[in-house]
């Protein structure tokens, strides 16, 4: 369920999706609250655009990092692409 970073106590935390649509964003904070996944997200900026790249608002939606590749399966199991993991 969406927490506040409080919640995660200084822990490292990794990103996991970026939700450039509010209904795709919706649409996840829903199916991860219904599979009980503790999640983090907030508002940030991505560059987005082809031909003229602009920044954007986005929904950053970060799990615990020891969490991150089971979230990555679970997110792209139901049809969203995930971000990739940060090289080690």
């Amino acid at each position: 369920m969406r927490q506040d970073a409080e919640f995660f106590d200084d822990r490292e935390m990794d990103l996991i999706y970026i939700g450039k649509k509010l209904a795709d964003a919706q649409a996840l904070e829903e199916l991860l609250t219904e599979a009980g996944w503790d999640y983090y997200v907030e508002p940030d900026e991505y560059s987005g655009g082809f031909l003229f790249k602009t920044q954007r608002t986005g929904a950053f939606f970060y799990v615990l990092i020891e969490k991150a590749p089971e979230a990555r399966t679970f997110i792209e199991q139901h049809g969203y692409k995930p971000q990739p993991a940060l090289p080690a």
